[in-house]
């Protein structure tokens, strides 16, 4: 299902926001309190719902998981269509969401693959560390000055407190 218009992706924000607060809150199968309703795709027409969801644990809680959304689809569609106050229930179809589990993955591949050395060019939490022109290798390059520190001709402005020459002292 592809987002089209502008109000599906809002109703489908709506719908996966109620439907996460009636499976935390009013749903009564213990299957369901592990549940994350992750991304809701509706067409423009508004009458049918995918529903992605991801589950803690593995295949087998996620096939649980599955049949126990399954079950309460009637309920959850009654409830969506009043709360939401749409004019046709929409169909809810369920989906296992494992966009999760690839991005682990991925991560996982990365860190295999990149070099151990990458960890200690990071700083504290992962950012890097700031470095200096010398720890660069940057000793012999000039020192940058900002825009506002030269004058007309791009040279640098001498200090505030330096001693002005006037062109009459030239002469």
């Amino acid at each position: 299902m592809k987002k089209e218009s502008r109000r599906s992706e809002r109703v489908s924000d709506l719908v996966r926001a109620e439907l996460s607060r009636l499976i935390l809150t009013e749903a009564h199968d213990p299957e369901l309190k592990r549940v994350t309703i992750t991304e809701v795709e509706m067409p423009p027409d508004l009458k049918s719902a995918r529903v992605y969801f991801s589950c803690l644990g593995g295949d087998a809680e996620r096939e649980k998981a599955g049949e126990a959304l399954r079950r309460a689809a009637g309920y959850l569609r009654r409830e969506v269509g009043q709360r939401c106050g749409l004019r046709y229930a929409p169909e809810l179809r369920f989906v296992v969401d494992l966009s999760l589990e690839h991005g682990a993955r991925i991560e996982e591949l990365l860190h295999k693959v990149l070099p151990h050395d990458a960890e200690d060019a990071t700083g504290v939490e992962g950012e890097p560390k700031a470095t200096t022109g010398a720890e660069r290798g940057n000793e012999g390059e000039p020192k940058a000055t900002p825009r506002a520190e030269r004058n007309s001709q791009g040279e640098p402005r001498a200090s505030p407190g330096a001693e002005r020459k006037s062109p009459e002292d030239e002469n």
